[in-house]
């Protein structure tokens, strides 16, 4: 689960984490009257979106305007910038061409910024470690960055059965050229993150970009936050920060029938049972010239009426040109998806390809199931040959 920056902000805060002071508002008007709670004279308009590049970004209706983050001199500029974010499209390179509506902008007290730098924490499968990331680039593309200039990456792990300690905070400052008040404030900021980290049960947290102020204060001026889904349970209290409107329809739809969908950009539709065969399928759609439209793990106890919604999920999307079904049954019995498929298939008089290839527990009895379901249904013996079938079928129905 994502986070709005003012919500990740205050989170942080909560944990000592330094941030400047800072207020929603849904209306030109709220705007206005936070920045007046503010000391200026310098104030900071960002529209809060889920996705990053909003400096970089440009409004739907005004293309060649400001972006999604702007500084204004007084509470009416402040005014006149959310009126023209509020309400508006903004487009940024991690939104896609269709963009994301502003809802509500945040009002930040002005900065002293003297460096700009980039921190953050992440769980590193490889070593089973928090991993902190620090770069003197900050407020860039850190991917950018660490596919140009990797040797400006810096990276700590920090073994979760002893926790933290001051040297990796001095490692990560001596590596930023912080010293003196500058490494002693950077200390306390890596320490209150790292607490955060683990207090929330966080995927990620990103600062980018993290500064040090003119009097040597390392300060967040942004602030990113991923839950872990499955900890979940244990912060009854985040799932209230939840904005549903900032999240594709089909994933929460999805999620009502426990099922793990995510939307990417190609045109295969995929359902698959297990999260490496979902991989491994993804993977060789591209190896035969296509690209998977999405993520989907019906898991190993799926039902047909869980197939069914599957199906009609995937479906919904119309970058979806083609779908290819690949099923290797273990505790998920083939016959139960064979059921799933025609019954979907019906309902929602399929128009497209479909590729289906079932292997394992119940495998004669679902492939009978497709073959007395006279549906346009193509058979497919191997994931190699699936992938051929389903690219061939898209091009030639093109």
């Amino acid at each position: 689960m994502n986070i709005h920056e003012y919500q990740a902000k205050d989170l942080l805060k909560r944990y000592g984490v330094a941030v400047l002071d800072g207020h929603i508002a849904w209306t030109p008007d709220e705007a206005e009257a936070a920045a007046a709670k503010l000391p200026g004279p310098i104030y900071v308009v960002k529209s809060q979106i889920h996705a990053g590049g909003r400096g970089a970004g440009r409004f739907a209706d005004d293309p060649g305007g400001r972006g999604g983050v702007r500084i204004a001199r007084s509470p009416a500029e402040v005014k006149q910038a959310a009126d023209a974010m509020i309400g508006h499209v903004l487009v940024t390179k991690q939104t896609g061409p269709a963009g994301k509506t502003v809802h509500r902008v945040y009002i930040e007290a002005g900065c002293d910024i003297a460096r700009e730098l980039y921190l953050s924490l992440l769980v590193d499968r490889s070593t089973g470690c928090v991993t902190l990331v620090a770069s003197t680039e900050g407020g860039m593309d850190i991917e950018t960055v660490a596919a140009s200039n990797p040797e400006k990456i810096l990276r700590v792990s920090v073994d979760p059965a002893t926790g933290i300690s001051g040297f990796h905070g001095r490692r990560l400052a001596a590596g930023l050229g912080l010293t003196g008040r500058q490494a002693a404030s950077f200390g306390k900021f890596v320490l209150a993150m790292y607490t955060a980290f683990v207090g929330l049960d966080c995927s990620v947290v990103e600062i980018n970009p993290m500064v040090v102020t003119g009097a040597g204060d390392v300060v967040a001026l942004d602030a990113k936050i991923a839950f872990d889904d499955n900890a979940l349970f244990r912060h009854t209290d985040l799932e209230k920060l939840r904005d549903e409107a900032e999240e594709d329809p089909k994933e929460l739809e999805a999620e009502k029938h426990s099922l793990n969908y995510v939307a990417l950009d190609g045109n295969i539709g995929c359902m698959v049972n297990g999260a490496g065969l979902a991989m491994a399928t993804m993977d060789i759609i591209k190896l035969f010239g296509m690209a998977p439209a999405n993520f989907l793990d019906v898991g190993g106890g799926a039902t047909k009426e869980r197939v069914t919604a599957a199906f009609k999920i995937i479906l919904s999307d119309p970058n979806v040109e083609g779908i290819l079904v690949n099923i290797f049954g273990g505790i998920m019995r083939c016959d139960v998806i064979a059921e799933g498929v025609v019954s979907a298939a019906r309902e929602v008089q399929l128009s497209v390809p479909l590729v289906v290839r079932l292997e394992g527990t119940n495998v004669d009895l679902g492939k009978a199931i497709l073959a007395r379901s006279n549906l346009p249904i193509i058979a497919a013996d191997n994931l190699a040959d699936a992938a051929e079938k389903i690219v061939t079928a898209v091009r030639e129905a093109a």
